[in-house]
């Protein structure tokens, strides 16, 4: 079985309570500990990797991004999932072939522009066609929904830009910041594989109840490496004292 095909497989016949739970490593290293610590697939954070490169979210160029998701993905031998944001401008075509050559299984793409704008639905469904019409069966596309993030939080237009982008061939949808309430509407009326975000400082339901409430995976955001930062951070000031 290929990478590819044993990632979209862990997507299928999840029980309630039990989403696949998908860290997100920033550099090699960090990937290598989720490995070691049982995680059968991995998924990167821009904000993250952004981060541990010196740059603010949204601010990478994609050179750095996808050398930095290629670096992850030779380290570890599990699939690996890229965050390329909007797809930096390129072409379906360019975008599916750098994340094949970084080593990529999955991509996860938003519908909002730099500055928060909700991109045209239709426009955005027609651009996802195109990337999995060149990926055919060569990469999961999991379709980013930003109306709790960027629009009016109306869980029925999320419920209708979902739609669209799982005609046009996205395997999974995203509506990040969903409020957890939201979760077995947007449940009821999308199809397929629903990714919610999970919080690791304790604000929010475990990815256990996030799974009962309806989704089928769940993603941390740069949730692991922002702690890992703080962890860092409390060890350098105990050595002051």
């Amino acid at each position: 079985m290929s990478k590819v095909d044993e990632f979209r497989a862990l997507h299928v016949r999840r029980g309630p309570g039990e989403p696949l739970m998908l860290p997100g490593p920033w550099d090699a290293a960090s990937a290598r500990v989720f490995v070691a610590a049982g995680f059968p697939a991995l998924a990167t954070p821009s904000a993250g990797v952004a981060a541990s490169l010196g740059y603010e979210d949204g601010a990478t160029p994609a050179d750095e991004m996808f050398a930095a998701v290629a670096r992850i993905t030779r380290a570890v031998d599990v699939p690996v999932s890229a965050d390329v944001e909007g797809g930096y401008g390129l072409a379906p075509k360019e975008l599916v072939e750098r994340l094949l050559e970084a080593g990529a299984v999955g991509c996860n793409l938003e519908d909002s522009d730099d500055g928060g704008v909700l991109k045209d639905r239709h426009a955005h469904a027609e651009y996802l066609a195109e990337v999995r019409s060149a990926a055919a069966d060569r990469l999961f596309v999991n379709a980013r929904v930003d109306v709790f993030l960027h629009g009016d939080g109306d869980p029925e237009r999320a419920i209708e830009r979902a739609a669209s982008y799982v005609a046009a061939g996205a395997d999974c949808v995203y509506p990040i910041m969903a409020p957890p309430a939201v979760l077995p509407l947007l449940r009821s009326g999308i199809q397929g594989p629903l990714n919610a975000l999970a919080r690791l400082d304790g604000d929010g339901p475990s990815p256990a109840a996030l799974g009962e409430l309806g989704a089928t995976r769940i993603t941390f955001g740069p949730g692991f490496q922002r702690r890992a930062l703080a962890a860092l951070g409390e060890i350098a000031r105990g050595l002051r004292v």
